[in-house]
């Protein structure tokens, strides 16, 4: 019988684990700053995936977690944005994070039966109206396609359950939509390049 591996995606399109090399390679495909790696077992893909994959991943990924400040292509006058979830669904929160000072400007959840990809887009969506509610013009930084698709179609397009465990987490989704629909921003949307950049600045390091 051949041996089976289990897949671990820290990043791709839908980060989780996956019990097979064509369902992990859907999620990684074509996507910018992909993480992923294949594992003998179920528990140990498990507790990989609670961990930060430069645990994982070998030297060569620790070594990308490069100062920004040699990066002269990274503004360092702007916002980066992300999320973490334990579990998926799980417990969800997000955070933005001035990045020349490393400062959390605002920090939300945890919230109860959440997904990574909602939390990217509630950032995204929070920064944009904290940037306009202070007429402030410098770019935030995402490293969630998903998020930046779903912020420009005005619409966050999860397939998770609407469970009264996630009541409050869908209310924020609701709003959320409701402020992209009748608000306009000038702010630019930027996809922070992580194969190149390393880690986004938001990052909570528990991936």
């Amino acid at each position: 019988m051949a041996k089976k591996n289990f897949y671990v995606v820290w990043n791709g399109i839908k980060p989780g684990v996956y019990s097979s090399w064509p369902e992990c390679k859907a999620q990684v495909d074509g996507y910018d700053g992909a993480i992923y790696k294949s594992f003998p077992n179920k528990e140990a893909a498990e507790k990989a995936y609670n961990d930060s994959p430069w645990l994982y991943v070998g030297k060569q990924a620790e070594k990308k977690k490069v100062s920004i400040n040699n990066i002269p292509e990274i503004i360092k006058d702007s916002l980066s944005v992300d999320a973490a979830c334990s579990g998926n669904p799980g417990l969800l929160e997000y955070r933005g994070v001035y990045i020349k000072t490393g400062e959390e400007v605002f920090k939300q959840g945890p919230f109860e039966q959440g997904t990574n990809n909602i939390g990217e887009f509630l950032a995204l969506v929070h920064g944009l109206a904290l940037l306009k509610q202070k007429n402030l013009s410098i770019p935030i930084y995402s490293d969630s396609v998903n998020a930046i698709k779903w912020v420009r179609e005005k619409k966050c397009k999860t397939k998770l359950e609407r469970v009264p465990e996630n009541e409050s987490l869908f209310y924020m989704i609701e709003r959320a939509e409701k402020w992209l629909r009748e608000n306009t921003y000038s702010t630019p949307i930027i996809k922070w390049k992580t194969s190149e950049w390393g880690e986004i600045p938001a990052d909570f390091g528990r991936k």
